[in-house]
């Protein structure tokens, strides 16, 4: 039962001593954030391994049944293959959507081609 207790504790401390936290990477560009009194802000940020992020949010039909806030923006980063990967996207009223070259996107749907001849 030592033995194992033994084994486990350098196993567990190997492990530990290969596992090495990033910490914060510095930002290429100061960061901005700029809030509004009307509740709309921008912010972006850009860091030395060349993440970037921006976004803006703001209320869409303030004090009406409509009320709803958006956020729109972009972020983009290096993928391991070395290519670059953007994805822009909104949140609002009607979900989250977003939008990349290298996203999968579903089929428009024609009904004309289902239902020929009746459209």
């Amino acid at each position: 039962m030592m033995k194992f207790i033994t084994v486990f504790a350098v196993l567990i401390a190997v492990a530990a001593a290969q596992i090495r936290p990033l910490g914060p990477l510095p930002l290429r560009n100061p960061a901005v954030y700029e809030p509004n009194p009307d509740g709309s802000y921008i912010y972006s940020y850009e860091t030395s391994n060349g993440i970037r992020a921006e976004q803006r949010g703001f209320l869409k039909n303030p004090g009406t049944p409509g009320e709803a806030q958006v956020m729109q923006g972009s972020y983009s980063y290096t993928g391991p293959d070395g290519v670059v990967y953007t994805i822009n996207y909104i949140a609002d009223e009607n979900g989250y959507r977003a939008e990349g070259a290298h996203i999968p996107s579903a089929p428009r749907y024609n009904p004309a081609a289902r239902y020929p001849g009746q459209f």
